[in-house]
């Protein structure tokens, strides 16, 4: 398994050994393309930053998507948490199957309402990846003692271009605060980002030493949505932007074999 910021679209990289794992016995290649960026991501955002324990509730906003698949596994592991998940309407039925108490269609419900209907005060830790007014209300959402962790900026992509506007107006409702304001509310907030950890090497080393336990326990399995080739990789990618996809899409250089 490899580790690599970019350049990983092509038949044959070059990368530091520190940056390279040994699979698990009876993991496939698939498996293993899909597991270390989404769980690494997954789990130090739940346990290195959210602290996650027993008996806590969880936002996870994506939770169809490789980041949102591993969070919800990761979540299993620990007894009781209430995991909230949002997705369009047809994947619900998926993310209830693999743990999602309550899904939650983004496009037609306010999720911070259908939340505040379930859980009054809130939840315990929020996973980010939206950006702009979407991480406020991640924020207002949070109990005291709760945890906010953005990991990306997703508002910023509209369809299969990036939209000026859009960027625009996502920039301006950027969430911003001060350290008196996290004082007054006790709240937390965290911002992760796995690219920019390429030289932690003993640190990562440990997260993945966990995952490939967990997943030798059955505890979790990388879920692959759908394999494609190199030259379908324009395919691929409008599944992905469409946000038709549960799961992992994977690329390999040619079309797998029936």
């Amino acid at each position: 398994m490899v580790l690599a910021r970019s350049g990983l679209w092509q038949e044959v990289v070059n990368v530091p050994a520190s940056q390279t794992f040994l699979m698990p016995e009876g993991m496939s290649f698939e498996e293993a393309a899909a597991l270390l960026v989404n769980y690494i991501t997954a789990y130090m955002i739940l346990f290195d930053f959210g602290n996650l324990r027993p008996n806590q509730s969880v936002l996870i906003h994506m939770a169809a998507g490789g980041v949102g698949t591993a969070a919800i596994q990761l979540c299993k592991t620990v007894e009781n948490v209430t995991i909230f998940g949002t997705a369009s309407a047809s994947k619900h039925d998926s993310l209830k199957e693999s743990g999602v108490a309550h899904p939650i269609d983004y496009r037609t419900m306010d999720y911070a309402e259908e939340v505040r209907k379930i859980s009054p005060k809130g939840v315990d830790i929020v996973l980010d990846p939206l950006g702009g007014s979407d991480t406020s209300k991640a924020f207002n959402l949070l109990k005291p003692m709760g945890k906010l962790i953005t990991y990306g900026v997703a508002n910023l992509l509209t369809g299969q271009k990036k939209n000026l506007m859009a960027m625009a107006k996502t920039w301006w409702n950027q969430f911003s605060i001060s350290a008196l304001q996290l004082l007054h509310h006790n709240k937390a907030v965290c911002g992760y980002h796995l690219g920019y950890m390429d030289e932690e090497f003993e640190l990562v080393g440990g997260v993945v030493a966990k995952l490939v336990n967990l997943y030798s326990q059955g505890k979790i399995k990388p879920k692959i949505d759908s394999v494609w080739p190199f030259d379908q990789v324009a395919d691929a990618m409008k599944q992905m932007q469409e946000k038709k996809n549960v799961g992992k899409v994977i690329l390999v250089p040619e079309a797998p074999k029936e």
